[in-house]
């Protein structure tokens, strides 16, 4: 609707100053003889808007006009209360500055939209930390967060998985990232994308140098890159299992990465239990033999059918934990220490 879009230029205009007519368009998705037109309704509206030609120029609200207008509808007023990541901003050191902002939105809104805004932050809650998530490491963001906003290098010693030992590098940030409660650094190193753990993080220093980022590349752009690389990992070696039905839930749940097929969930057949329709056929996609062991964990539960060397590599590692608990439990002492335990 034309009034909605004039009260969205109304606002980019009021929020980032000087805005090139071309790249309101493209925001608003109409063409650039269309803003124009927009321009001019609200100018004879009152709205001190006016147009600059040149290189540098663009459309611009008068020095010191402001206004008070939300512009909010229903919907958005209420969207405003659904705050996810409440963690992550008491991670940012905002949990204050969110519930204020809060309390300033609902002031603002238009009476008739204030008790559906109140009613939504009761009624919905999202949490953003995954089931069974374990303890977190405690993770400082103070240094990250203020080279992100300065625009300034970093000095990391950051500790990569199953590295005893932290390696140092200096990176270029982007942003920071909040993943399923997982914190991220996204950054440049010589010129090519990394994704660093902020809980892997050792030390951080910003360094007085400027940030030397790729042109025209954006935080989104750098973490879509990252985690495209992350989730479509290329697999290249094809495993078919077979998982029993009453665990085919979670195993899907689970694997769901790693799927290449889903399997076909019919209902169960008369053959009772034990029989072949207990069973579901499903295919994976691992990078390697050794990935495939983590099938291990679901015991008599999946059942590698092919290839044969995934077969014998689990079933190697199978034996040799059986090997590990039946020489522990021929171990006096470690039966004297279980004793003590119990």
């Amino acid at each position: 609707m034309k009034s909605d879009r004039l009260l969205s230029i109304l606002l980019l205009l009021q929020t980032r100053g000087r805005v090139p007519a071309p790249e309101l368009a493209e925001r608003l998705e109409v063409s650039v003889r269309t803003i124009y037109r927009d321009i001019e309704a609200l100018s004879a509206s009152g709205v001190p808007v006016y147009a600059e030609r040149g290189r540098h120029g663009g459309i611009e609200l008068l020095a010191g006009f402001r206004t008070d207008v939300t512009g909010l509808t229903a919907d958005e007023s209420r969207a405003l209360f659904i705050l996810a990541a409440q963690g992550a901003h008491a991670a940012l050191g905002l949990d204050a500055a969110l519930g204020s902002a809060l309390r300033k939105v609902m002031a603002a809104l238009p009476a008739p939209h204030r008790p559906a805004a109140e009613v939504t932050s009761r009624r919905i809650l999202v949490d953003a930390t995954r089931w069974k998530g374990g303890p977190q490491s405690a993770v400082d963001l103070d240094v990250l967060q203020d080279a992100v906003f300065a625009d300034r290098r970093l000095r990391l010693r950051y500790r990569h998985s199953g590295h005893p030992e932290p390696s140092t590098y200096t990176v270029d940030p982007y942003g920071l990232v909040s993943k399923a409660g997982v914190w991220y650094l996204v950054a440049d190193r010589r010129g090519t994308p990394r994704l660093f753990r902020a809980d892997r993080v050792r030390s951080a220093r910003m360094l007085d140098e400027p940030v030397r980022r790729r042109p025209g590349v954006e935080l989104a752009d750098a973490w879509e890159l990252l985690r495209r690389r992350v989730e479509e990992r290329p697999g290249g070696l094809d495993v078919t299992v077979r998982v029993r039905r009453e665990r085919l839930d979670m195993f899907v749940r689970l694997n769901a990465s790693a799927l290449v097929e889903l399997p076909d969930d019919q209902e169960r057949g008369e053959s009772g239990e034990g029989g072949a329709d207990d069973w579901v056929t499903a295919r994976l996609s691992y990078g390697s033999v050794r990935e495939a062991r983590q099938l291990l964990a679901y015991s008599d539960q999946v059942e590698v059918l092919s290839p044969p060397e995934v077969r014998e590599e689990l079933r190697v590692a199978a034996a040799s934990v059986t090997e590990l608990y039946q020489r522990t439990a021929d171990s006096p002492d470690v039966n004297a220490q279980v004793g003590d335990v119990s």
